[in-house]
C-alpha cells in the first residue's frame, strides 16, 4: 500500500529513466469515496440510532422507538450530508494520506513510523473542512428540530443567512481531537494486526482478512474516542448563541448525566458493533477496489 508504481521511458544514452504514474495516485482518492458511500448506504439507519443516543443518553431501545415514531419516512432523513461528506472525507483520508506519507518520506527524513504517523494526523486535519457536513447532518436528524429544517440544502441555506459561515463549523474542536489521532493509529495499528492474521489465499479471503482489520480497529478506536463524538453532537445541536469550549460542554453533559463515567458512553456499545460493519466495509471495499483498479 502506498507504493507508486512506474513505468520505464528511454533515457540518455540508453538508460532508463523511471516516472511516476498519475493514475495510481488518484486510485486511492476514488477507492476511498466508493468505500465510504457503500457504507453510508448500508450502516445509515443504525448511525441515526446511535446518534440519539449519543444527543439524549437515552438507551438502545428508546433510541430505536423514537425512530419507529418519526416513521419510515424520516428514517432516510439527513443520508445526503453523510453521504457527501463521508464519500469525500474517507477519499481524503486515504488520499492525503498517500500523498502527505510519499512527500515526507521523500523530503523530511526521519523514521519511517514518525513520518506517517504525521501524514495521518496531517490528513486528519485536512478532513476537517468538510465539518458544515457533519453539521447538517446533526441537526436533519435531531427531531426538535424537523419542523425548522426541510432538507440538506434548505438547512445549509438557513445556517449561512441567519448566522454566517461559522455557525457552520460548530463543533470543529473535537473533530479535529477526534481525527488526527484516530487517523494515526488507523493506518500505523492496520499494517501490524494485519500480519497477525492468517494468510489469505484467495479473493475472498483478502475480502475477510481486510474486514476483520478494518472492523476491529474502527471499533476499538471508536469506542476510545467516543466521548469527543459525544461532545460534538451537543455542539453541533444548538442552532446560534454562544460557541462553548469542549470541556465546558463536556462538563456540562457529565453533570447532566449524574457524574458517572458510563453516561458518558452512552450508545458505545451500539456505535462498536456499527464501527465494526462500517469500518470493515470500508476497509475491505478499499482495498478490493485498489487490487480491481
Amino acid at each position: 500500500m502506498g507504493v507508486v508504481t512506474t513505468e520505464a521511458q528511454p533515457g540518455p544514452r540508453g538508460t532508463e529513466v523511471l516516472l511516476p504514474e498519475l493514475g495510481p495516485r488518484r486510485k486511492h482518492y476514488v477507492c476511498g469515496s466508493c468505500a465510504a458511500f457503500t457504507n453510508v448506504a448500508v450502516t445509515f439507519p443504525i448511525q441515526k440510532a446511535l446518534f440519539r443516543q449519543q444527543l439524549f443518553g437515552v438507551r438502545v431501545g428508546e433510541a430505536v422507538q423514537q425512530l419507529q415514531r418519526d416513521g419510515l419516512r424520516n428514517l432516510y432523513r439527513g443520508l445526503l450530508p453523510p453521504l457527501l461528506q463521508k464519500s469525500t472525507t474517507v477519499a481524503l483520508m486515504f488520499g492525503l494520506y498517500e500523498d502527505f506519507s510519499r512527500l515526507l518520506l521523500r523530503h523530511a527524513g526521519g523514521p519511517e513510523l514518525l513520518t506517517r504517523s504525521v501524514a495521518a494526523v496531517l490528513a486528519g486535519t485536512a478532513e476537517a473542512a468538510l465539518v458544515p457536513f457533519e453539521r447538517v447532518q446533526t441537526l436533519l436528524q435531531d427531531q426538535r428540530h424537523h419542523g425548522r429544517f426541510h432538507n440538506t440544502f434548505h438547512t445549509f441555506g438557513t445556517l449561512l443567512r441567519e448566522h454566517g459561515v461559522r455557525e457552520c463549523y460548530r463543533g470543529l474542536a473535537p473533530i479535529l481531537l477526534r481525527n488526527g489521532p484516530s487517523n494515526a493509529l488507523f493506518f500505523g495499528l492496520r499494517g501490524p494486526i494485519k500480519r497477525q492474521l492468517p494468510e489469505a489465499q484467495t479473493r475472498a479471503d483478502h475480502l475477510v482478512i481486510d474486514f476483520i482489520c478494518g472492523g476491529l480497529l474502527g471499533a476499538v478506536l471508536g469506542f476510545a474516542f467516543y466521548p469527543l463524538n459525544v461532545v460534538k453532537a451537543r455542539m453541533q445541536s444548538q442552532v446560534g448563541g454562544a460557541f462553548p469550549s469542549c470541556r465546558a460542554v463536556l462538563l456540562t453533559i457529565w453533570r447532566e448525566r449524574g457524574c458517572r463515567v458510563t453516561h458518558l458512553f452512552r450508545g458505545a456499545h451500539l456505535n462498536y458493533h456499527r464501527s465494526i460493519l462500517s469500518w470493515g466495509i470500508i476497509n475491505a471495499t478499499y482495498e478490493l477496489l485498489l487490487k480491481v483498479m
